[in-house]
């Protein structure tokens, strides 16, 4: 594991929390740039990180989102390959995560991300059930991804594509949504 930064609990949104909720969807999506952060390569990436945040924190479900003093999470290098980044968050719902990232500017982002980042051979994003008010650690975030590599899609790690319904729901898997990527 690399070298990290503290993270600080700022961000959280209690007036979205759903009563009757007492589980929140958690995610991991990891990317590997081609150039250095302060690199030109990298500068429109960069350039939108606060914008892309700030839309993230307004939207609709979003709950928390993990971040170092600098406000993002580009400082995190949880994974030896210091040139991967990380991004994790808590939502509301599997749907309220796939609105923001299918429905909003965000797309935008997914749409250039050729430009900055490698296209990865292996899964690359994680979905898991958490407790109400519980905020994922590095590590926890990580070993989710690593397991849903090695065991594929299980109600422990999922993906969009197949994600399950939270553990005290009693239903049976969650209807898969569509699988949007504009960069695919």
């Amino acid at each position: 594991m690399g070298s990290s930064s503290s993270s600080r609990d700022g961000h959280t949104n209690p007036g979205r929390f759903h009563p009757m909720r007492t589980y929140h969807l958690a995610q991991l999506n990891i990317v590997r740039i081609l150039a250095p952060l302060d690199s030109p390569q990298l500068a429109g990436f960069v350039a939108r990180l606060e914008e892309i945040n700030a839309l993230a924190e307004a939207a609709p479900g979003f709950v928390w989102r993990f971040q170092t003093e600098d406000g993002n999470a580009t400082a995190l290098r949880p994974y030896e390959d210091d040139r991967i980044l990380v991004n994790f968050s808590v939502w509301t719902s599997v749907e309220a995560l796939h609105e923001f990232v299918y429905r909003t500017l965000h797309v935008e982002v997914m749409r250039q991300r050729r430009q900055w980042f490698e296209q990865m051979d292996q899964a690359f994003l994680v979905l898991w059930w958490v407790p109400v008010g519980h905020h994922p650690t590095v590590q926890e975030a990580v070993e989710r991804l690593d397991h849903l590599r090695r065991e594929g899609p299980k109600p422990y790690a999922f993906t969009f594509r197949q994600h399950f319904a939270p553990p005290d729901s009693g239903r049976t898997p969650a209807d898969s949504l569509p699988d949007e990527c504009p960069a695919t």
